[in-house]
């Protein structure tokens, strides 16, 4: 048996695990979750993926996806 884990790594050093791939430059949610432009408002926790890593273990492939926080003032370039 061969497992998959997906994590997101915060830039504060946490990290959660997820069900879904994401891609570099994707926006997400505070729970990893891909958002969409336009964004509602800027009032909100957005972060990008700013890299991708996998690792490959016996019987296990490790990929995590480090998370950077956007600003309110880029988070406006992205607000409808």
């Amino acid at each position: 048996m061969h497992l998959t884990t997906r994590q997101i790594m915060y830039p504060e050093g946490d990290s959660r695990e997820i069900e879904h791939t994401l891609s570099i430059n994707q926006l997400v949610d505070i729970n990893g979750y891909p958002l969409t432009p336009p964004l509602p408002t800027a009032r909100m926790i957005v972060y990008r993926v700013f890299r991708i890593a996998t690792e490959n273990l016996k019987g296990e492939d490790i990929t995590r996806y480090y998370l950077e926080q956007l600003w309110r003032d880029e988070l406006e370039e992205h607000v409808l």
